[in-house]
């Protein structure tokens, strides 16, 4: 098996002593620390801050002053398109530094970091630079009829809605992180990204090369600790315009309170329990290649990754067998070893978590078919695992895992299974897969999802809306729409 060579720039950057970002440069202040752990190892990569109030509070001061200086949103759009891409430029030059930074906190394959992460950041960050230059309003031909033969002209615009606050989950921290970053940038606002506590290393390096690039002291700032501590903070700040959070829906709910009592905007991406729904006419190769990437894609955590399978019954046991011999064969090993396919979860207490969902699930009467071990050492490995014999109502047929567990269910009817995919609090995104045009067009409007693909899973661009209905979420990523979450509309009427 070949082992990546971790790069000087990255080792260098691990032996820093790491504070905060704020007004360009790098705050050191006292205060507790938080270990930055190499899932694979177990081992400390580096410490970072839990930041003190105060450290949180003068970054929100400095971004609402750069935000009222007008220093980022008075520039010409053609200006922060620039520079924006001038930012994107330097993030695909520092790719593999990026990319290893990802694997050795997140524990992916580097493989992964590689293509998805870095490849996917570059390409959402060069299309959302260009919405810099192509945000617009409308004019409207309005009839009022007071002053008695008055005239107006009735139009809107577009404004940044001020300071935006981005919290960041563990999973993708550098992706996520330009989902929330970029759009806000490209409409004039400025920010302060709070990564998650086990994965602030990519945040951290992404602000220093958003002040290479051009970007102000103040626009982009970045504060690491603790979600309940820091997170709390700055979601209930009266000087925070807009929060954007992707996370659990229990944390989703208690952000979306805080944020109401200051009329805060928010949007919450939140959990899923996604459903992969297997018609009798599928390609059933297709069908388990689709069930790899849809549901063990960053070792299945994944918010829409697909962790129920319903599988007609007249080929549920191929779709079984093949599934677990795929599954059965794929290596495990260190996220920076690029042969291995499955590598660690995040951390020793997900581990913990995906493991009581695995024996929760044999006391209710699951089949483990492959996997469902924990493996030894000091890395935080669960094998991947595929459970048959499943009733709808067990728990692991009803919540999130957020791992490597593969749950199949047979059906017979499509109404029926149309139904049990339905009966889930979750909403994120769902799959389809069959060779009837005919039955896709009719049952696509009957999943209850924000996103439902035919014969693929949990594939994103950034053109397209992504967000959740249910408990998982609300508000939209991407496109046009993430256009919209980032700026206030203002009607103006003149008299003339």
């Amino acid at each position: 098996m070949s082992n990546v060579e971790i790069l000087p720039q990255v080792t260098a950057f691990l032996d820093r002593r790491h504070g905060c970002f704020i007004d360009g440069q790098w705050v050191l202040a006292e205060g507790d620390s938080i270990a930055v752990v190499n899932p694979a190892t177990g081992q400390t990569l580096c410490e970072t801050l839990d930041a003190p109030l105060d450290i949180v509070e003068r970054a929100v001061q400095s971004s609402h002053k750069a935000f009222k200086s007008g220093v980022w949103s008075s520039l010409r759009p053609a200006d922060r398109e620039r520079i924006l891409l001038n930012f994107t430029r330097l993030v695909e030059e520092h790719a593999e530094e990026l990319a290893q930074l990802e694997t050795l906190s997140q524990g992916k394959s580097i493989n992964m970091a590689r293509a998805l992460d870095l490849n996917a950041t570059v390409e959402f960050m060069r299309y959302m630079s260009g919405w810099a230059t192509k945000i617009e309003g409308q004019t409207f031909d309005v009839s009022i009829p007071l002053p008695p033969g008055a005239r107006f002209t009735a139009f809107t615009k577009r404004e940044p809605v001020g300071v935006v606050v981005g919290i960041v989950p563990w999973n993708f921290p550098l992706l996520i992180a330009a989902w929330k970053l970029m759009p806000a940038l490209a409409t004039g606002c400025t920010v302060i990204i709070k990564p998650a506590m086990e994965t602030p290393l990519t945040a951290m390096r992404l602000a220093e090369l958003a002040l290479e690039a051009g970007i102000p002291a103040g626009v982009f700032n970045v504060v690491t600790g603790g979600g309940a501590s820091v997170g709390g903070v700055l979601t209930s700040h009266p000087l925070v315009s807009k929060v954007s959070f992707t996370g659990s829906t229990a944390v989703g709910k208690s952000v979306g309170v805080a944020c109401m009592e200051n009329m805060t905007r928010f949007s919450l991406e939140l959990g899923g329990k996604n459903p992969m729904i297997v018609l009798a006419d599928a390609d059933i190769g297709k069908a388990v290649q689709g069930a790899i990437l849809g549901g063990l894609l960053n070792n299945g955590q994944v918010c829409a990754a697909a962790s129920r399978f319903y599988v007609h019954r007249s080929i549920h046991d191929q779709f079984v067998e093949a599934l677990a011999a795929a599954v059965s064969s794929m290596p495990i090993g260190d996220g920076m070893n690029c042969d291995a396919a499955i590598n660690p979860l995040v951390s020793r207490k997900q581990q913990q978590s995906v493991l009581k969902h695995i024996e929760l699930a044999r006391k209710e009467g699951a089949r483990v078919v492959t996997g469902g071990e924990l493996l030894e050492g000091d890395g935080f490995f669960v094998q991947p695992t595929i459970l048959a014999d499943i009733d709808h109502s067990m728990a692991v047929a009803r919540e999130e895992v957020f791992g490597p567990v593969l749950g199949v269910m047979p059906f017979d009817d499509e109404d029926a299974v149309i139904a049990l995919a339905n009966d889930n609090r979750y909403g994120l995104a769902a799959s389809l897969w069959t060779n009837d045009l005919g039955k896709a067009m009719n049952l696509v409007p009957r999943i209850e999802a924000g996103t439902v693909w035919v014969n693929a899973h949990v594939l994103l661009d950034p053109a397209m809306p992504f967000g959740g209905v249910k408990q998982s979420g609300m508000g939209r990523e991407f496109g046009r729409a993430v256009i919209e979450a980032y700026t206030e509309l203002k009607s103006v009427c003149i008299a003339h």
